[in-house]
């Protein structure tokens, strides 16, 4: 164990001034005013076909009056999210804070440990009819309308979001404000000229003009939201004297699909057999054209989550889990599972839970905080769906501990590395500690005790 878990103390200072350096920097980022682009993953049948995903952007200091009009943020409260949306009750931008963008809660104690469709169909309706149903309405019939609304919130339960972040000013604010509120808000979206990519552009560019701009070689003229990312980064380098930092926002476990990597128009064609290889064959020409934009355009050198903290809902950024915690979290996971399921070591306890969750009815208890409704014979029993409730009084044990393995498990093998936040893997690791009922206590102490000497030193 001493060799698996051992460091020298060189590399663990190190570690510890860059971490330092890191927090200080976002801590920068989130103390004054600033704007936040938001580079979205693509997910679904749309990241099967097209892999550049979304745009939208974050701005801590403006918040909103009502969806459609903004104000300057009081004291204490997050800032709102600005995104062009397509076909949303005939607007071009929708604002909306933050937590609810992220994760269709209000607080963010209510955020759910493992998320499937139908939880995610009953938060995002539930806020709908509660902040948005003016612009929203109801269908016929009094159900969830169609369309696309529900992009304008838990954009995580269906990808992975980056965030790239650089200080603005007061003054900067109050003027977007001023612009946005006294112009047309109404939609003339378009694919190829007034995207996604083109709302966070003209934003970004209202802050600091010329900052970012489309790729006619590389993104054959259409603005990405991968170019935009690297058009601020670029920016940033140029101007030191403004904080700049990154962060990513994990997807939350559940039972959807991954969301996939995000990618330019040309690194997108050219990254994906589908089209390159029959490209391939049948003009070998046009394919090293594309090969030859690729490579010249440096399209696939930009990695938006180097470097970055782990966002953590209603938190400060968070170090990332290194790649040796995360390997002994994973063994240690792997042994409990063993030992839970001994007639079937390789047991998949996320899909196990997936079907249970799935059976389970979602609704929220008496404080408002959502739960599961789950009938075990003649009784229903209330499990809770989040950190802050799931042990609360009524549940058996034995199945938050489904919840909780169900929700590592997920999060240590499928969630993308660099966004596990320490934080967050320690707290839910306590929890499954609480479920055993001191069954696995030695062995949970040993991942508890190499996470307390690895990062003793961290601030």
């Amino acid at each position: 164990m001493a060799m698996i878990f051992g460091k020298t103390r060189s590399l663990r200072l190190g570690r510890f001034f860059y971490f330092l350096a890191a927090i200080l920097l976002a801590s920068a980022a989130v103390a004054e005013a600033s704007a936040t682009l938001l580079l979205e993953e693509p997910y679904g049948k749309l990241g099967f076909f097209t892999a550049t995903g979304h745009a939208a952007v974050y701005l801590s200091g403006v918040c909103a009056e009502t969806p459609l009009v903004l104000r300057p943020c009081a004291p204490g409260e997050t800032g709102v999210v600005l995104s062009r949306y397509d076909g949303v009750a005939g607007y071009d931008w929708i604002a909306i804070p933050l937590i609810p963008y992220l994760y269709a809660v209000d607080r963010p104690e209510d955020v759910p440990l493992f998320a499937d469709s139908r939880t995610t169909a009953f938060l995002r309706d539930r806020y709908r009819r509660e902040h948005l149903e003016n612009i929203v309405p109801d269908a016929k019939g009094g159900g969830a309308p169609g369309g696309n609304w529900y992009e304008l919130v838990g954009s995580t339960y269906d990808r992975t979001i980056y965030g790239l972040t650089i200080e603005t000013s007061r003054e900067q604010d109050d003027a977007l404000i001023r612009e946005l509120n006294s112009s047309p808000n109404r939609s003339h979206f378009h694919t190829v000229s007034r995207n996604c990519a083109d709302f966070a552009k003209d934003i970004i560019n209202f802050y600091y003009p010329r900052a970012a701009h489309r790729s006619v070689i590389a993104d054959v003229g259409i603005t990405t939201p991968k170019q935009i990312a690297k058009m601020l980064n670029k920016f940033s380098q140029r101007h030191p004297e403004l904080s700049f930092s990154r962060i990513v926002i994990a997807q939350v476990p559940g039972s959807a699909p991954r969301s996939a990597a995000v990618h330019g128009v040309v690194e997108s064609f050219f990254k994906s057999k589908k089209y390159i290889v029959p490209s391939a064959v049948v003009s070998p020409i046009f394919a090293g054209c594309v090969a030859a934009v690729f490579v010249g355009t440096g399209a696939g050198y930009f990695e938006p989550a180097r470097d970055a903290w782990v966002f953590v809902a209603g938190k400060d950024p968070q170090a990332p889990l290194d790649r040796e915690d995360r390997r002994a979290y994973q063994e240690q996971l792997k042994h409990i599972v063993t030992a839970a399921y001994p007639d079937n070591p390789d047991e998949n306890v996320s899909r196990d839970w997936e079907k249970l969750q799935s059976k389970a009815k979602v609704a929220v208890d008496e404080h408002g905080h959502p739960v599961l409704e789950m009938r075990t014979g003649e009784s229903v029993i209330e499990v809770g769906l989040s950190a802050d409730n799931v042990l609360n009084e009524g549940a058996p044990l034995q199945i938050v501990r489904q919840l909780m393995e169900a929700r590592l498990q997920s999060e240590l093998l499928r969630r993308p590395p660099e966004g596990i936040a320490e934080g967050e893997i320690t707290r839910d690791w306590k929890i499954l500690e609480t479920t055993t009922q001191g069954s696995e206590a030695p062995l949970t102490a040993r991942v508890a005790q190499r996470s307390d000497s690895a990062h003793g030193n961290r601030p």
